[in-house]
């Protein structure tokens, strides 16, 4: 009876036909706060609209905290945006959410590119030992980017490399022509060496397969076994040759993450590559034009590993946290192009739905980013932060700032795994 009503809102939605008979209050709790807090509340407006439930947004910059706190006092919203999944999991383990049905997860798996791997996110054990699925992925963002200036290439007859062999010749070759081809930075206060995680797994959603990128999230693969100790090395690759990287491999630990891509711009470039977020252009040069000054390419897959066109990003999950008529409602919203592409036109959205028009993006750099997360075989979350925070907001950090010093990647990935052993 459920999975009729909510097909019959979803229709009513598309065509603008919602009214507001039934009307509940529904309250929304999410990360976002300032301009993001104004983006998610004009899409809730337009839910609000449609549905004439009354609709509520609460922000908080201590989310994560204050969800454990709200859901274990009783006192939950009917929806919450989680940016960590691996604490949705955690909760939905409890009894603390409830299933969106596997006619949300069929869609999904029809509408989002690479809708397995999307699906898979968001399907957690519950807490009667049952796996279910419980969270929709809604706003994400893509990490495997590599940022260039055009000039730079334009100048020394450099083309974009479109596999990971074409990457490593471009490397080799802006050394041969006495340039140099890396700035990496993993500066970053307490939590100097997350950079470099971030390359790790990349490495290993390009040497391996998604499920042993999986296994690796849930230590059911070791830290320590060769196929993680290889992805490691595949980073030291780039990272630990004095040739390839601006300062030479002793100063990419010591390098602020925000200083690092400024060998981009300097004359002559100090390098001609960085490897970072979607977020890196806020440390960028002021004035500075994407697109335009500066531009990005997807860090490219190998073509001899069979591993399709693998992307790793973050982004947030959206769970019903406290049942009724209106939460479901929402995510039958989030299910039609309208909900992606009102945030489209702001700022600061990425989705990888099939259905929307890729022309309502109000920023050309969106859309271009957009068109990697659509042209994904493979997705895959960022893996430290579905680890335990002991390991992926700790062991793993320091053991790359370890490896970066020297350390074997043998020797780091051991320690990592005895931490995490530690926390069992």
């Amino acid at each position: 009876m459920k999975k009729t009503i909510m097909a019959g809102f979803a229709a009513a939605l598309l065509t603008g036909a919602a009214g507001s008979a039934g009307a509940e209050q529904l309250t929304v709790f999410g990360p976002w706060l300032g301009p993001d807090q104004e983006n998610v509340e004009a899409v809730l407006k337009v839910f609000a609209d449609k549905s004439g439930h009354d609709v509520r947004y609460v922000g908080s910059d201590s989310f994560e905290q204050q969800i454990v706190v709200d859901l274990e006092a009783g006192s939950a919203p009917n929806v919450a945006a989680f940016p960590q999944p691996g604490l949705a999991s955690d909760m939905a383990s409890r009894g603390f959410l409830a299933p969106l049905g596997d006619d949300v997860a069929d869609w999904l798996r029809e509408n989002y590119a690479a809708g397995d791997s999307w699906v898979d996110l968001g399907t957690y054990t519950g807490q009667d030992g049952e796996d279910h699925f419980y969270g929709f992925p809604y706003k994400n963002d893509v990490k495997s980017l590599v940022w260039y200036i055009p000039e730079n290439f334009e100048d020394a007859g450099y083309d974009i490399p479109t596999t990971m062999e074409e990457l490593k010749a471009l490397t080799q070759q802006i050394v041969d022509d006495g340039g140099t081809p890396w700035c990496i930075g993993l500066g970053s206060g307490a939590a100097t060496g997350w950079p470099a995680t971030d390359w790790v797994e990349d490495l290993m959603l390009r040497t391996t397969s998604p499920e042993n990128y999986d296994k690796w999230v849930s230590n059911e693969m070791k830290f320590n076994d060769p196929v993680v100790v290889a992805a490691i090395e595949e980073f030291g690759w780039f990272a630990r040759n004095d040739a390839y990287v601006a300062g030479g491999a002793g100063a990419v630990a010591s390098t602020d993450f925000r200083d690092s891509p400024k060998g981009l711009f300097s004359s002559p470039p100090q390098c001609y590559m960085h490897r970072q977020a979607s977020f890196i252009p806020a440390f960028f040069p002021e004035g500075t034009a994407v697109g335009e000054d500066v531009d990005f390419f997807y860090f490219p897959a190998y073509a001899d590993k069979d591993l399709g066109t693998p992307v790793l990003g973050a982004g947030t999950t959206w769970v019903i946290t406290n049942e009724n008529q209106a939460a479901h409602d929402l995510i039958a919203f989030l299910q039609t192009p309208e909900a992606h592409e009102t945030w489209m036109a702001r700022k600061g959205f990425l989705t990888p739905f099939k259905g929307v028009n890729p022309d309502a993006f109000g920023d050309p750099t969106l859309k271009k980013m957009n068109e990697i997360l659509l042209n994904a075989t493979t997705f895959r979350f960022d893996g430290s932060d579905l680890m335990p925070g002991g390991v992926g907001a700790g062991s793993f950090w320091t053991g790359m700032v370890d490896y970066t010093g020297g350390k074997s990647a043998e020797d780091v990935a051991n320690a990592i795994q005895d931490s995490w052993d530690a926390l069992k």
